[in-house]
């Protein structure tokens, strides 16, 4: 059955939706505990759940709420599967939420505002930086357009300083960088690299 998460920096992040009957419904925070997560974050593909949110840290939702209690052991294939009383006492400001193992949303640091500076990337619970080795110009423009920040004017260098190391290749214009070819932690392609950076055109607002 449909599932999404909304309201998040990428399809693996965000409040937990169900459909049914063709309304798109929440799931109160009551026991919502990482094995719940867990369930979510398989069904969508993202890997494993890094957190498990409640009062709404994604935005309160609409339409009905449609489980409560829900008492997944972890193993299950589809949150309908899991063990959840219909009737509720909550109210939006306690939606459930998941950030997912596969999810990715990136930063810059050391620049003069948020569209300058070092790349950093937060992936499977941890920053990491991004090995220059293919840094290119679609590269960057991506991130750039992503962040808001409109398009490249430089590709600065930095040094590695967290503990891991993406490598991005964007064959084309992407709407994240996380829809291009990447490779984390193989240290082939980051030997001898720099960290990436960049400086957009466009100013943090």
């Amino acid at each position: 059955r449909p599932l999404r998460l909304v309201g998040g920096r990428s399809r693996c992040e965000g409040r937990v939706e169900l459909e049914q009957e063709g309304t798109w419904g929440t799931v109160c925070d009551d026991g919502w505990d990482i094995p719940d997560a867990d369930v979510v974050c398989r069904q969508l593909q993202c890997g494993h759940a890094v957190r498990a949110h409640g009062n709404a840290a994604f935005g309160r939702g609409h339409g009905p709420i449609l489980r409560d209690e829900v008492g997944c052991e972890g193993h299950e294939r589809d949150l309908w599967e899991c063990p959840a009383t219909l009737e509720h006492d909550c109210s939006h400001k306690e939606d459930a939420g998941v950030v997912c193992s596969e999810h990715q949303e990136w930063r810059l640091s050391g620049g003069r505002d948020g569209c300058a500076g070092r790349v950093e990337v937060f992936f499977r619970g941890t920053w990491s930086t991004v090995c220059n080795s293919t840094w290119y110009e679609m590269e960057a423009t991506v991130l750039c357009r992503t962040l808001g920040c409109g398009d490249m004017l430089q590709r600065p260098a930095f040094r590695h300083t967290l503990p891991g190391k993406m490598t991005y290749l964007c064959g084309s214009l992407q709407p994240s960088l996380a829809q291009c070819t990447w490779i984390f932690n193989k240290s082939a392609p980051c030997y001898q690299s720099w960290a990436a950076g960049v400086i957009c055109n466009g100013t943090a607002s």
